[in-house]
């Protein structure tokens, strides 16, 4: 298999921001995907893209709070998210989720 093409720090810099981008588009778009079941699938859901959003401005002197970068997220409050889209986890996937946790699958550390 071919290696990819290097690209220089700025190119693979704009590509990654869009992509990141489109990512969390598509997530303000697929308010029907729950975060437990993101979390029950890839260990991470809206809100630990926030806490990495939230992180990685401070590391960079950014100040922002955790609510606004929820926002970013979210595509508006949180708060207003939960209320419009959030429906109460089921025994079933409460089951999978602690399942997944007890196991210890997946990177615990990035939350």
């Amino acid at each position: 298999m071919p290696k990819p093409k290097e690209r220089d720090d700025e190119e693979r810099t704009a590509i990654e921001a869009a992509v990141f981008r489109r990512l969390v588009q598509h997530l303000q778009n697929r308010t029907d995907v729950q975060n437990i079941d993101l979390m029950i699938l890839a260990n991470f859901c809206r809100n630990c893209l926030g806490k990495w959003y939230l992180a990685e401005a401070h590391q960079r002197g950014v100040e922002i709070s955790d609510p606004e970068a929820r926002e970013v997220i979210y595509g508006m409050p949180y708060s207003d998210w939960k209320k419009r889209f959030q429906k109460p986890a089921s025994p079933e996937q409460m089951e999978a989720f602690n399942k997944r946790h007890q196991v210890g699958i997946g990177d615990a550390s990035s939350h």
